[in-house]
């Protein structure tokens, strides 16, 4: 028998803001217990299944050959953090991660474990099993996953419902036991104060937006403090630690408008301090970093904005100082040509991401003033003092897709680097700092036989006048 598309009913419900009052009929389905919406998502499945039927062998046939060509068992590239390498391991017939951990055989060690599948690391423990914490459940996903400073606490927080809503714990890491701390209701994205005593984490309002962030005091029972909370429907909230370690930091953004706040991380107990008050139409990040001086080193904040070009530049400013342009320096200038999509701060060096002729590229500026000899030519005009010249990374593909990922120590003279191209599989760098190399770390297997000297990829410009389609025949040569 042929089913029926179902229909949802129509029940209105209002909604006032700003004096605008909306009407929404179907705001009804947020009710997952009601037993009516649970009726309707039943129906809707059954009619799905029912009209799709007929792929069926067409969805084994996907299936099969994308897991003909995947690699189950697998492991991650180990990242430092701390005194201790962190990893995911990946087991054929499992169907989540373990998250796993081993110690770093001293303060210089800076070249990941090699790992093998099957095969522990020396020291190797694991910190969570997402195969164990998924048992006895329909659904599972990890929302947040932070270590304290110290490598003793783990906060992570799950969803076994599939709402979203994540539930915080707190994990002794020497026991593997878990803290008498759980907080429901979460959305992803805890973070560690320095010193450890409290965790900080977002909630959602009723429409699924992140809205508030809280600080909870790990083991202390008493209630949490809301530290901050956007009534802004447009703006989703978020909290992290810069890699200095020296800023608790919240960004608040919507699409086209953002804001940050920063406090001192040696103070949790204290008040969030706007760096940039939100102005409509303006993006910014924020990067502490310590640049060299003619005196001593100086904190700086780093900000990538928007407010004088689309494509974003790169100014400096002291902490304390009112934020104006007056005041600020420019360390990047805004570019027509490239568009600067990220920069990230190490002690030593900052991380720059941009994109020029739609490919995106990765470059670092070592913050002692000058490049090193051996590592890649300069690929722009000289930078205030204190910087050093944008050196970019060399890759000799014409197509390819960079991005850094995995860097999270203040120190670390590598910089990890993902790459990947129409004809190259995912591959992980570390770029040494001190050399330029490029080190190959790992490549996603492909199984099959895939040869990729079978393939080749170019790019063909297509010049027009701005109201003029430009368009590219699928079996061109």
């Amino acid at each position: 028998m042929s089913l029926q598309p179902p229909v949802a009913p129509t029940v209105p419900f209002e909604r006032t803001h700003h004096g605008d009052t909306l009407v929404d009929e179907y705001e009804w389905l947020r009710q997952k217990d009601d037993p009516a919406v649970i009726a309707h998502l039943t129906a809707e499945n059954a009619y799905t299944e029912q009209q799709t039927a007929h792929l069926e062998p067409l969805r084994q046939s996907v299936f099969d050959e994308i897991k003909a060509r995947t690699q189950e068992t697998d492991l991650s590239v180990p990242v430092r953090n701390g005194d201790w390498w962190y990893y995911t391991r990946t087991i054929e017939g499992k169907q989540y991660g373990v998250h796993t951990r081993a110690p770093i055989s001293g303060v210089d060690d800076w070249t990941p474990p090699r790992l093998e599948a099957g095969v522990a690391v020396a020291g190797e423990v694991i910190v969570l099993d997402d195969n164990v914490e998924a048992e006895g459940t329909d659904f599972y996903s990890l929302g947040s996953f932070d270590t304290s400073a110290n490598g003793s606490l783990l906060a992570y927080a799950v969803d076994t419902v599939g709402d979203e809503r994540y539930t915080l714990r707190i994990r002794d890491l020497s026991t593997g036991a878990d803290l008498a701390d759980v907080i429901e209701n979460t959305a992803p994205g805890a973070t560690f104060s320095p010193d450890g005593r409290y965790v900080f984490y977002p909630t959602v309002d009723d429409a699924w937006r992140p809205d508030t962030i809280w600080r909870h005091e790990v083991g202390g029972g008493g209630p949490d403090v809301a530290v901050f909370t956007e009534p802004d429907e447009r703006y989703w909230v978020g909290v992290g630690l810069t890699r200095s370690r020296r800023y608790l930091q919240i960004d608040i953004g919507s699409s086209i408008t953002s804001e940050t706040r920063l406090l001192d991380a040696a103070t949790p107990e204290g008040s969030f301090a706007v760096v940039w008050p939100r102005v409509e139409g303006v993006e910014y990040s924020v990067e502490h970093a310590v640049i060299a001086g003619a005196a001593a080193p100086a904190d700086r904040l780093l900000i990538t904005h928007n407010a004088t070009g689309e494509n974003f530049e790169l100014v400096e400013v002291a902490p304390d100082a009112p934020l104006d342009a007056a005041r600020w320096r420019t360390v990047l200038a805004h570019s027509p040509e490239v568009r600067l999509e990220s920069v990230d701060a190490f002690a030593t060096h900052l991380s720059v991401e941009y994109r020029r002729d739609a490919l995106s590229r990765v470059a670092v500026i070592r913050l002692d003033g000058a490049a090193d000899a051996e590592t890649p030519a300069a690929t722009a005009p000289a930078l205030p003092s204190g910087y050093g010249p944008l050196e970019e990374l060399p890759f000799d593909e014409p197509l390819f897709s960079v991005g850094t990922a995995g860097n999270p120590e203040w120190t670390q003279p590598t910089l990890r680097v993902g790459f990947t191209s129409f004809v190259t599989p995912s591959t992980v760098f570390d770029y040494v700092l001190e050399t330029g190399e490029l080190r190959r770390l790992k490549q996603q297997p492909v199984l099959g036989g895939y040869d990729p000297s079978l393939y080749t990829q170019r790019r063909a410009w297509a010049e027009a006048p701005a109201s003029a389609p430009a368009s590219s025949p699928a079996d061109s040569p």
